[in-house]
């Protein structure tokens, strides 16, 4: 199976970086958006997944890795409703701003700058690339 690419949102006060490598792991949990929630089913083991810290950071901090493909989210009220589980696989040496990303061409239609408002999104291996070229990876 071709590995696939994603960026995850978290605000640091809700779900830090820093907890992610912490707990070793963490079931990602509380998405409820329609879209989100299909990119959640599309997830696989040994995806690769982006880290980036919304609201008062806006940059993307580390690497995951998706350990564990969807199975349902245990905070949701209704059916239906999915997580994926997490690990962390190592920070970015430079941490990698909203900024950066704009005034990059090459990730110009990234979702992050398209559909900024959802919180788990695909990358192309292309974006991928670049992003980890500009953290230092």
């Amino acid at each position: 199976m071709t590995t696939q690419y994603w960026l995850v949102k978290s605000e640091p006060e809700a779900y830090a970086w820093t907890d992610l490598v912490r707990d070793g792991r963490t079931d990602w949990t509380g998405v409820r958006n329609y879209q989100a929630r299909n990119h959640l089913k599309s997830m696989q083991p040994g995806d690769r997944v982006f880290f980036y810290a919304s609201v008062t950071t806006k940059a993307v901090l580390g690497l995951a890795e998706v350990s564990r493909s969807f199975f349902p989210d245990k905070t949701a009220n209704e059916e239906g409703w999915v997580a994926v589980e997490i690990k962390p696989l190592k920070p970015l040496r430079l941490p990698v701003t909203l900024e950066q990303i704009k005034a990059e061409p090459s990730l110009k239609d990234t979702a992050l700058l398209r559909q900024s408002r959802l919180s788990v999104m695909p990358l192309t291996a292309a974006e991928f690339k670049k992003i980890s070229k500009l953290g230092g990876l």
